[in-house]
């Protein structure tokens, strides 16, 4: 009888799988930058899939020069606003946020996200950070920005989403010039990221709940001999005598969705600041009406429509040749079906 080996499918990558902390996803590394003082991020909103004709312009290609069509995610980008600059120290436990400047006027819908600060004397808090970059104690800067979903109709919601933004790009002090030159003022896409170049899209995957062995980790149904008493969908083994205990590797019931995942190299096909000019008659399935500016992403990204989207420059560019792209055509047929 020949030996049955079918080792389950699923990535151990990722584990363990656990639901993910809220709907922002966070950063733990950023592109390394050398130019002058930029943000590295932005965030958006899913709205949904559509396609493209465009000319392929990748060297080497079988379809080289020809028109092609190619799947694109739609991300409504309203413009961002910064909220507050963020300063870090450095010690042997680690980093640590030292000190916060606050924009003088917020939006007051903010006040629902956070308890706004009652005293927010700007000018004194910017000459407290500039002394501690001249004494040498901030190591980093991050911009705290928050998006603006009143603006968009496809999402339910008026609370903004805040998160943290690294300022990259030349000495503490130009960069700290150019965050406080933006304190209060709304940042739009192409100010972090142009059309042709590459990103990486980090978003939270969408949810499926509790989830058994055969769907959460791939494994195959058990045979019928192997399944009596309704077991066909249980693994058929949890692991050897000794050691005494199941390891971590076995795959088992658990939390399946609703993670973050981070798609690297996304190309940005087309930045646009007129929504209705790509929005189909009768609007996008579950979402609605676009009417601010959008980006379209080829192939497809994480989680579910109306999900927080961040982006961020790649940090995996490689051999990457920036093109512009030449698109013919944006589908608007409905997708009413």
């Amino acid at each position: 009888m020949p030996k049955i080996n079918r080792p389950r499918r699923g990535s151990l990558a990722f584990s363990p799988r656990k639901r993910a902390k809220g709907p922002i996803p966070k950063y733990q590394s950023w592109p390394i930058y050398d130019g002058t003082p930029v943000l590295q991020g932005f965030a958006g909103y899913k709205v949904g899939m559509t396609h493209v004709i465009m000319v392929d312009d990748h060297k080497d290609s079988p379809t080289e020069g020809k028109e092609i069509m190619v799947p694109v995610t739609i991300i409504e980008v309203p413009a961002m606003k910064v909220a507050a600059v963020r300063a870090y120290t450095k010690d042997t436990y680690g980093r640590h946020a030292l000190t916060e400047v606050w924009a003088g006027q917020l939006d007051g819908v903010l006040s629902r996200r956070i308890s706004m600060p009652k005293k927010s004397d700007t000018e004194s808090a910017i000459q407290k950070l500039s002394d501690a970059i001249a004494a040498g104690k901030v190591t980093e800067l991050y911009a705290l920005m928050y998006t603006q979903p009143v603006t968009i109709s496809g999402v339910p919601k008026k609370v903004p989403d805040l998160m943290e933004i690294k300022v990259a790009g030349g000495t503490l002090d130009k960069q700290f010039a150019f965050i406080t030159g933006l304190l209060g003022k709304e940042i739009g896409l192409t100010s972090v990221i142009q059309m042709g170049t590459y990103a990486d899209i980090t978003a939270i995957t969408t949810g499926k709940g509790t989830q058994g062995a055969v769907k959460r980790w791939g494994v195959m149904l058990r045979k019928r001999k192997h399944s009596r008493g309704g077991k066909e969908r249980h693994v058929g083994t949890l692991g050897p005598w000794n050691p005494h205990h199941i390891r971590w590797e076995v795959p088992q019931i658990g939390q399946l969705g609703y993670q973050q995942r981070t798609e690297f190299n996304k190309r940005i096909l087309k930045i646009g600041e007129n929504g209705q000019e790509i929005t189909p008659s009768g609007g996008f399935l579950h979402y609605g009406v676009i009417k601010n500016p959008y980006v379209l992403v080829k192939g497809s990204i994480p989680g579910p429509v109306k999900r927080l989207v961040r982006i961020r420059p790649a940090t995996r560019q490689g051999e990457h040749v920036i093109r512009t792209p030449a698109i013919q055509h944006v589908s608007v047929q409905s997708k009413q079906g």
